[in-house]
């Protein structure tokens, strides 16, 4: 547990001294929020029959922004062989990062999706549910994210690989996110999506640290 809580801090702390990342990231969704109602139109009743979805489409893309330097650094300066080679087991090596980019790049998106959704005159009684979804999906994005990241890691225009490879796994996601707020919205329970992005979250834990953790172990060799 200490290697995890050091691996953690340690992204923390450069997150800290290079905050650029993150801003880049919550100003994406927010200049991309407020600009999306010059494309379909001011009319109240369209922006919010629309606004969960545009959330989610936003905290989705903005996501993608973070992955391709979450391994990235530490293959440039020597730091992944050591990862590697650690006592640690590597698939939970690999998990504490992904809590870290988590906490630099999904929690503030969470944090600021209310103004987002407010702009996009999203209902007060959708509001909780879209938090919620957000809060269930954003750290399977990381999770599934990660996975590409060490996929493309070492090869070249890895950039533009990553979002191909990563993009269908995020569908189910955006699906049940944006379909337990429309329930919520349309008097109908939330909790059968809810409970499946749960279930994503779940499922994708085991999912990353295997597959994660196995190719960053080829791009070490």
């Amino acid at each position: 547990m200490s290697a995890l809580r050091a691996v953690v801090a340690r992204d923390l702390r450069l997150a800290w001294r290079s905050p650029q990342e993150s801003l880049t990231v919550l100003a994406f969704f927010v200049f991309a929020a407020i600009l999306f109602p010059f494309g379909v139109g001011p009319e109240p009743q369209l922006l919010a029959r629309v606004a969960s979805g545009i959330v989610w489409v936003m905290a989705l893309l903005a996501s993608l922004l973070s992955f391709e330097r979450l391994f990235q650094l530490d293959h440039e300066d020597g730091a992944l062989d050591l990862i590697v080679l650690a006592p640690a087991p590597l698939e939970l090596l690999v998990l504490s990062k992904c809590l870290a980019h988590w906490l630099t790049t999904g929690l503030p998106l969470i944090v600021i999706a209310p103004l987002a959704a407010t702009m996009l005159n999203l209902p007060s009684d959708g509001l909780p549910v879209l938090m919620l979804t957000l809060a269930l999906g954003t750290p399977t994005l990381s999770l599934l994210g990660a996975i590409g990241a060490a996929l493309v890691l070492g090869a070249r225009r890895g950039g533009v690989l990553l979002p191909l490879l990563v993009m269908p796994l995020y569908v189910p996601v955006l699906i049940f996110g944006v379909a337990a707020v429309e329930a919520e919205l349309s008097g109908l329970t939330s909790r059968p999506h809810l409970l499946l992005l749960a279930a994503f979250l779940a499922g994708a834990v085991p999912l990353t640290a295997v597959a994660a953790a196995a190719a960053l172990r080829q791009a070490a060799e």
